[in-house]
């Protein structure tokens, strides 16, 4: 493979994130062929031209099936809005393009179930975008684990806050309503599931509650009632017989970017917030008594691939690195290589987890993850 084709759909947040993922994999990474940017669609000709030049696309399309039609786009980055996931993942495998699309699959699990068999069907690769997982502090904690650093796990807390829907006076959005999934489960819990498939493995159990902190939102027509839930609290069994717990509010002032992760065990605990993504605590019974305390480890070129991006210590990384990161890893994929990255078939547990949380809150209940 000398060369990769790109495309991309949707131009938003997160696929300018992609952009620049795109962009900057080669000088980070080096060993990977030359990464062309073919194609752009966005939801009009003139957003999508605009967004083409400054991304540096060659060609611009206000018809995103024209991006998954060019047959020198080898790859598609689905970066659009949840409800569109589905749709446009199909149309790209059948196509014969690898994919990489934004978390969630999609807001229905049998849409989800949809784009996994499309996935299989194509023989492509399909990762989803859970960048936070690439972190080489998330990747060290890891490693602790395997090495039974901490000793048997027997509880995971975690916990996402963010702000941004905090205003109760703020305007109704897409982002409440129910075509787009179930609300703080979908839309943040992904992330924890994330964590906890990558460092523990599956869920097997689920208890979930939920709540709506403001049942309706204005409009320029008056109120509407907000359709999915802000608030959620998760209890968990894991597969491996550990408890746990993932709390989430997308209305919590103050919290910015918060993934706090607690990690206890017969020997020790790993602490780590997302907030500080460049850090993790770790205890252990090891230590003298008399100096048994949390250290603060802070990310440097020997936690890889650190080194890929600077070479000093306590530089820290950011959001836009761990995407870097995410694409070398699906270009890797690309290669036939095995990478750490959630592909379709590990997606869908997610989802299937997710699923059980929202059937949980319905019927009142523990509910099996299928």
């Amino acid at each position: 493979m000398k060369k990769i084709g790109v495309g991309l759909i949707g131009t938003g947040y997160m696929g300018k994130c992609h952009a620049m993922a795109w962009t900057g994999v080669r000088p980070v990474f080096g060993d990977v062929p030359d990464i062309h940017l073919v194609h752009l669609g966005e939801a009009s000709q003139e957003l999508a031209s605009k967004k083409a030049a400054e991304f540096g696309f060659a060609k611009a399309s206000g018809d995103w099936r024209d991006v998954i039609a060019d047959p020198e786009v080898d790859v598609v980055s689905v970066t659009t809005p949840n409800r569109f996931h589905a749709e446009m993942a199909i149309a790209a495998f059948e196509a014969g393009k690898h994919v990489w699309c934004e978390k969630p699959m999609a807001p229905k699990l049998a849409e989800a179930e949809a784009m996994l068999a499309a996935a299989r069907a194509s023989g492509k690769v399909a990762i989803l975008g859970f960048n936070y997982i690439q972190n080489p502090a998330i990747r060290h904690i890891r490693k602790l684990l395997d090495e039974d650093a901490i000793g048997t796990v027997n509880n995971v807390r975690i916990e996402m806050d963010e702000d941004f829907l905090a205003d109760p006076d703020a305007p109704f959005q897409q982002r409440h309503e129910a075509v787009n999934g179930h609300g703080a489960i979908d839309d943040f819990g992904v992330h924890p599931l994330s964590l906890i498939s990558t460092l523990f493995g599956r869920v097997s159990r689920v208890m979930c509650d939920m709540a709506k902190p403001y049942p309706t939102r204005r409009t320029d027509a008056g109120e509407r009632e907000v359709e999915v839930f802000d608030i959620a609290t998760i209890l968990l069994r894991l597969a491996n017989g550990a408890s746990g717990m993932i709390a989430l509010s997308r209305t919590a002032w103050g919290r910015k970017g918060r993934i706090a992760v607690q990690i206890f065990g017969s020997r020790g605990s790993i602490l780590y917030d997302q907030e500080r993504m460049n850090e993790f605590q770790l205890y252990l019974t090891s230590d003298r008594a008399t100096e048994q305390g949390f250290r603060t480890v802070l990310t440097a070129p020997h936690h890889p691939p650190y080194d890929r991006f600077i070479p000093a210590p306590g530089h820290g990384l950011g959001f836009n690195e761990l995407k870097i990161i995410e694409c070398r890893q699906l270009i890797g994929r690309m290669r036939g290589e095995t990478t750490v990255a959630i592909d379709f078939e590990e997606g869908i547990l997610i989802e299937r987890t997710v699923d059980a949380m929202a059937r949980s809150f319905r019927e009142g209940r523990w509910v099996d993850v299928a």
